[in-house]
């Protein structure tokens, strides 16, 4: 495939990515699902393929682009002192308990915390997308979910730093850690300033001029360069995309501003899912099963456990936290980055955990309403009903 020209590779992957699209909606399949399968199916023919790697990083900034216009700053600085005690949780119960699992398995402490970096973070582009998808973005524990991830994201960078670092046999010493730390605040820091300084003021050129060709255009450059900006300081360029539209909202005109973007988004979306499916290595078998299948059990375990009790610190009612809960099972991006970076033994293990998890989280995603009323019903009401029987005569 590679000897084909652009044009008609793009064009036959769009076709193939319609008729994916179609069908799945016919046979209520969540598309991000299929368009993973679909990478992993065809990844020895396009794997390491730059120009499809190009188009889904478009992608996926614009969506978290898209998504951070959702949240204007005075909302983030809320949201920001409140979602640190649910993050730590996170850290603790899906980073630590995925490290104890694979050292209580033999593993050694470098290859325990390459397990537990793969199985720490939710996938922020299957929650993003499924959240759209399944029209729950209004629900109360969507701004908890959202800050989560970003939370996630933060934390991620520096996993990814330190196993690249331990790898090449570098020390990732005081100093690497602090730099690393700088660089979030700065990249935090001037979203901050150049929105409430700068965009906060654009309100009546954006509404003067909203239906010019030019504004999709300064949309897109701010998305693109802010998330270009967070990669060149060695970030996620997630990270910088959701800033990028945090500072946008200033202008007061999100919903304008989305409505126009959202095509770019539609056509380049799903090249990050198909991406995402072709760095998927199975390799030709795999090993320490038993590892696996706890890593996997943990995983679903955990994440309820975290989003649950989060939701709760957070300020979620027991229905909603629990809802929360079943939404974030699924592991993606930063699963496999740091995979990638794992011994062939391990990679081919974290493989065949991101997709299993992958297809669990969609699935206990798409339920998570029906399971959330299932446990308030159950266990919520009985519990109240038993307290109001012992506090009567």
């Amino acid at each position: 495939m590679e000897n084909l020209p652009f044009l008609l590779l793009a064009g036959l992957i769009l076709g193939v990515f319609f008729a994916v699209s179609f069908a799945s909606q016919k046979l209520r399949l969540p598309s991000v699902l299929v368009y993973i399968v679909l990478g992993v199916v065809v990844s020895t023919h396009l794997m390491d393929n730059g120009v499809i790697h190009t188009v889904a990083d478009i992608g996926i900034v614009i969506l978290f682009f898209i998504l951070g216009m959702e949240f204007p700053l005075s909302r983030m600085v809320s949201i920001s002192k409140k979602i640190w005690p649910s993050g730590l949780l996170d850290v603790l119960l899906n980073l630590g308990g995925a490290v104890a699992l694979a050292l209580l398995f033999g593993l050694d402490a470098m290859g325990a915390l390459v397990v537990g970096s793969v199985a720490y973070a939710t996938s922020s582009s299957i929650s993003a997308k499924m959240l759209q998808e399944q029209k729950r973005l209004a629900n109360p524990e969507a701004e908890f979910i959202l800050a989560i991830l970003i939370f996630e994201d933060l934390v991620a960078p520096v996993l990814v730093s330190f196993i690249a670092a331990m790898r090449l046999g570098e020390a990732f010493t005081p100093q690497f850690a602090a730099l690393l730390l700088l660089k979030i605040v700065l990249l935090v820091a001037g979203a901050i300033f150049l929105g409430h300084f700068g965009f906060k003021h654009l309100n009546s050129f954006v509404v003067r001029h909203l239906q010019r060709d030019f504004i999709p255009l300064m949309a897109a450059g701010i998305a693109l360069s802010y998330a270009g900006l967070a990669i060149a300081l060695g970030l996620s360029e997630i990270l910088g995309a959701f800033l990028a539209g945090m500072m946008l909202s200033e202008t007061g005109r999100s919903s304008e501003l989305e409505h126009l973007l959202l095509p770019v988004r539609d056509i380049t979306l799903p090249f990050f899912f198909f991406w995402f499916g072709t760095t998927i290595s199975l390799g030709e078998g795999v090993s320490m099963v038993p590892l696996l299948v706890s890593m996997i059990i943990w995983a679903a375990i955990g994440k309820i456990i975290t989003a649950y009790a989060g939701g709760r610190l957070y300020g979620l009612s027991p229905k909603v936290a629990s809802r929360a809960g079943f939404s974030m099972v699924h592991r993606g991006e930063f699963s496999a980055i740091i995979a990638s970076l794992a011994v062939p033994q391990l990679r081919v293990l974290s493989g065949i955990y991101i997709l299993a998890t992958a297809f669990m989280g969609v699935y206990l995603f798409q339920k998570a309403p029906a399971l959330a009323s299932w446990y308030h019903d159950r266990w919520c009401r009985k519990s109240e009903g038993g307290k109001q029987n012992r506090a009567s005569p």
